[in-house]
């Protein structure tokens, strides 16, 4: 424990901005005394826990600036679903292959088979990994496009939108497309294609995308560029929600007072 240091030691950490380090140095130079271990090897092993803790950090800050759903990651899908998708697919997105060949995803399937989970899963690797990603439902992206055309933000909005490396896409082809919605979309879609990648999950195969456009040529030369350059990954099965569902912890007693609001709880969270 940092209580265990030397006062200077802990300031002299703090001002070369590793303070972290302080809460595990004392049961790391212990280890070492230990075991023996050579001043350099424990050196390294201090650098490496301050090098992941850094890439933790800026990782989810990353996902956060996104919108991803913290929840939504690999580490908590439940396995045991009844749920069904090529497991090789998915395994092959997870490799993030796909970003760096500047490939699309489509995740299809019906309502509440996880869709959305998987899709935010995949944004979360992509943090990780140093990508930059920008989440949005479809109705929240073409409203966000719509209110830019107001205030004559539109090239800022759309360029963000065009470079960010990895654009997820989310309900998309749930409503018809209003005329400049449709140009919107066909514009997303044709800048980014091989430039960056976009998944996009629906409810609606890629083939029932074309009649939600208000413009059928539109809708061909968007629709075609972006799902000839997209894995397909189809989910089928039961709802994944319920799985969701919160459950009474029967081992945690509730706390003696009310929680506290912290920051970014009012942020609305995303559906599976």
């Amino acid at each position: 424990m940092s209580s265990h240091l030397d006062k200077d030691l802990v300031a002299a950490l703090k001002r070369l901005r590793l303070g972290q380090l302080a809460h595990t140095l004392h049961d790391r130079i212990a280890l070492a005394h230990e075991n023996r271990t050579p001043f350099d090897e424990l050196l390294l092993m201090l650098l490496t826990d301050e090098i992941a803790r850094r890439d933790g950090s800026a990782a989810t800050r990353r996902a956060e600036i996104a919108g991803l759903d913290p929840d939504m990651v690999n580490e908590r899908w439940d396995k045991t679903t009844k749920v069904q998708f090529d497991r090789r697919v998915y395994a092959e997105l997870c490799t993030l292959r796909f970003l760096e060949a500047r490939r699309n995803v489509a995740v299809l399937g019906p309502v509440g088979v996880g869709k959305t989970f998987l899709a935010t899963a995949l944004g979360h690797l992509a943090c990780r990994a140093a990508f930059s990603v920008r989440f949005l439902r479809a109705d929240e992206l073409l409203s966000e496009l719509r209110k830019s055309r107001l205030d004559n933000s539109r090239e800022a909005v759309m360029t963000a939108l065009c470079t960010v490396d990895l654009l997820v896409i989310d309900d998309f082809a749930v409503d018809a497309l209003t005329r400049d919605e449709s140009r919107d979309a066909y514009e997303l879609f044709v800048e980014r294609n091989a430039r960056f990648s976009t998944i996009v999950t629906s409810n609606r195969d890629t083939s029932e995308w074309l009649a939600v456009f208000d413009d059928p040529l539109l809708a061909q030369s968007a629709v075609d560029r972006f799902r000839n350059n997209a894995y397909d990954l189809v989910i089928e099965g039961e709802s994944y929600r319920p799985r969701l569902k919160p459950k009474i912890d029967e081992e945690m007693p509730p706390p003696a007072a009310p929680v506290v609001k912290r920051p970014g709880i009012g942020r609305r969270r995303r559906r599976p």
